[in-house]
């Protein structure tokens, strides 16, 4: 599939548990942050089912991968295809996460945030729900490539507040979408064409909180992947920790 990937998580400087999860399959070419949400029931478990769910619904419908890993074309129509299988993975992890809540007490509202990319030959379908980002560095640049669904960034989006006020609001983690909330949640998707050297970082916000020093994304994508992951970690952790942490690198070789 061509690709290297390398994924660190710790459970930071205040939380007593870890609520995030990640998988990185390089055979199915998918890649996996999820964050429990905070103060939900069991986050852990929210989001280690998602990831579960999401792997099982994908492996069942993977023919246009298949092709992809033996060098065929992929067309539009199968482009499309690729976006609507990653977005019905998501939609149902969280039917499937919601009805788990629904049916046991102890696990009632959990939920968590999802962000996936999956690499088809030389196109990457990335998706997400919640605020758990995707960057990507390419050319020497870096960009983010997922739209935090957060209060905060809706209210930056009306005019009401500013980025930089936004970065201070005690309402910044209030997340707008999460996987299991409810039986059905929207799925944001979008596709771009990888070059050979191009790298991709899933992370959580309890990575991407600490990332706004000048420099610090650069270096860490110069990184080979391993450094990288386990240098944002202690990044993370060194600037407070406040949240549990994962940074999941991915390589495309081509």
């Amino acid at each position: 599939m061509g690709t290297r990937h390398y994924g660190y998580t710790d459970v930071g400087r205040v939380r007593s548990r870890n609520e995030d999860a990640f998988l990185a399959d390089a055979q199915l070419g998918l890649f996996i942050v999820c964050d429990g949400v905070g103060g939900r029931a069991r986050g852990e478990i929210a989001s280690q089912e998602t990831v579960e769910f999401i792997v099982d619904f994908v492996k069942g419908d993977a023919t246009d991968i298949e092709i992809a890993r033996h060098g065929g074309e992929l067309d539009q129509a199968a482009r499309q295809r690729l976006a609507a299988l990653v977005r019905g993975a998501i939609q149902s992890a969280c039917y499937m996460v919601h009805t788990m809540g629904e049916m046991d007490p102890d696990r009632r509202g959990m939920s968590t945030t999802a962000s996936v990319v999956l690499v088809a030959g030389h196109v990457a379908t990335v998706a997400w729900v919640g605020d758990s980002r995707v960057y990507l560095w390419h050319a020497g640049e870096h960009v983010q490539l997922t739209d935090d669904h957060t209060l905060v960034n809706v209210q930056i989006r009306q005019g009401t507040m500013t980025p930089e006020a936004a970065k201070l609001s005690h309402l910044k983690h209030v997340i707008t979408r999460a996987v299991g909330h409810r039986e059905f949640v929207e799925v944001d998707v979008r596709q771009l064409e990888l070059a050979p050297g191009d790298k991709l970082l899933l992370c959580s916000d309890g990575l991407h909180e600490y990332l706004d020093e000048t420099g610090l994304l650069a270096r860490l994508f110069s990184a080979d992947l391993a450094t990288a992951a386990r240098d944002a970690v202690r990044h993370a952790n060194i600037n407070g920790g406040r949240d549990n942490i994962t940074a999941l690198f991915v390589e495309y070789t081509g």
